[in-house]
């Protein structure tokens, strides 16, 4: 059972790399998809290793991911799904951006939610990250990014 909690994770992560390269290498135009597929190229490449690291049983995390673990991660696997099967695409790649990286802040960030300086970190972190991320998808980068009713 231990060696299934090692391999089962790196075998789900292997599977979802695949599938975004399947998905960005199979869309068009190819000239908005460049950096989709190099990122997702590398993720299988190093999905590759984890998975192959993991069956050999030479995984550096030997007694796997506990159900503790997984119950931490639920929320933010949620948070995950949601934006990206829907909010990234219903929202906009910007401003849906900017509410999953603020939802994970707020479940994530230990700090008390009673407080009114812990709201304005969690928005400043959020407006910089943003930041981060327009300058380096929409000025260096120059990719498409979805675009819907708030982009």
């Amino acid at each position: 059972m231990q060696r299934l909690q090692t391999i089962l994770p790196a075998a789900i992560i292997l599977v979802l790399g695949i599938w975004v390269a399947f998905i960005s290498f199979t869309q068009e135009p190819a000239a908005a998809y460049i950096f989709p597929r190099l990122f997702s190229a590398a993720f299988v490449g190093l999905a590759c290793i984890g998975a192959i690291t993991a069956l050999l049983g030479k995984s550096s995390s030997e007694q796997g991911i506990s159900l503790i673990d997984l119950r931490n991660m639920l929320p933010g696997v949620i948070v995950a799904c949601i934006y990206v099967f829907w909010g990234a695409k219903f929202f906009g790649f910007y401003t849906g951006t900017t509410l999953a990286v603020f939802a994970m802040l707020t479940l994530y960030d230990p700090a008390p939610h009673t407080s009114a300086m812990t709201w304005i970190k969690r928005i400043v972190i959020t407006a910089c990250f943003m930041a981060v991320m327009y300058g380096l998808f929409a000025l260096i980068l120059n990719v498409y990014t979805p675009r819907e009713i708030f982009a």
